[in-house]
């Protein structure tokens, strides 16, 4: 059973169209990076998912409840890091927990979660002191209560420094190993790029692509490429470059052959290839497209992309 499916999820408001016909699966147990410009619809796609706003179309259903009013039966098995939430200043971290925990009937220990996010000290000051950073840890550790079988982590690593962004992540992976499904919306290539199983890349309320990374790339950009300058017998080299399993096409410029790859491994078969024609090779270079370059193919977007 997925943990989460949607059919023709569609959000409108008034004459914009935020959401348009999302057809999406999260299966049971892996970590799914829902990925996105700013205003793409990630955060609308979210709250529809839990039920939050009202969806204008379509159907979702979650931990195997339709969402809507029986989407309560499941609620304490979801843990939420939303975006942009707001904690009550005057109130404790430590406070903060207890209340989730009493809502949810748990008996997690507040000062574990708090070890945990990597904010022991901060358990007994108020919120409104807190700089951004903290507050997400603390929202992380309120999402953590009870350990949930369902993450929904709302661009969990904003306002966090590079240390703080590593720990998210390295949370999530033990999350994952423990059990939980994890679907998490971001802007921010690398984030997605080192946990996710499957990345789904949202554009003006579109799923423009769903794949693995790996998948995404080579839809995106041909796979992996190799470019080689020699200084003599460049077309005898691609011949002999094409016979090479995993060299998926080769083109000859001037003195420059290039070659796209299935995948990094066919490198060295390739570079052995030209180095067995006795051609000499001036200059080369390898390339793999990262996934803030597939994203920017995807979605024409560049600019909105921060890495």
């Amino acid at each position: 059973m997925p943990a989460i499916q949607t059919q023709g999820l569609t959000k409108q408001y008034g004459d914009f169209l935020a959401v348009d016909d999302l057809n999406l699966t999260v299966e049971e147990g892996e970590i799914y990076g829902f990925l996105g410009p700013n205003g793409a619809g990630k955060t609308t796609t979210i709250n529809m998912l839990l039920g939050l706003i009202h969806r204008s179309g379509g159907s979702a259903r979650v931990l195997g409840q339709e969402v809507g009013d029986s989407i309560r039966e499941v609620r304490g098995r979801i843990g939420v890091l939303p975006a942009h939430s707001e904690l009550y200043d005057r109130l404790t971290a430590r406070k903060h927990l207890e209340f989730v925990i009493g809502v949810k009937d748990a008996d997690d220990d507040p000062d574990a979660l708090l070890e945990r996010v990597g904010i022991p000290d901060a358990a007994d000051r108020s919120a409104g002191d807190f700089s951004t950073g903290m507050g997400q840890r603390l929202r992380l550790a309120m999402a953590l209560v009870d350990e949930p079988d369902l993450l929904v982590l709302d661009e969990p690593t904003s306002g966090l420094d590079p240390n703080g962004a590593r720990q998210m992540r390295q949370i999530i992976q033990e999350e994952n190993d423990r059990g939980a499904t994890v679907f998490f919306s971001s802007h921010i290539m690398d984030q997605v790029e080192s946990v996710c199983d499957r990345v789904g890349v949202l554009d003006q309320g579109t799923l423009v692509a769903e794949d693995t990374v790996a998948g995404l790339r080579d839809t995106a950009v041909g796979g992996p490429q190799l470019s080689v300058t020699l200084g003599d017998t460049v077309n005898g080299a691609a011949d002999e470059v094409r016979t090479v399993d995993g060299v998926t096409s080769v083109s000859v410029e001037g003195d420059t052959l290039r070659a796209s790859l299935a995948g990094a491994g066919v490198k060295g078969p390739a570079m052995n290839a030209i180095a067995s024609t006795d051609s000499r090779i001036a200059d080369f270079e390898f390339s793999e497209e990262s996934l803030e370059d597939v994203f920017a193919t995807l979605t024409g977007e560049a600019e909105e992309v921060t890495a």
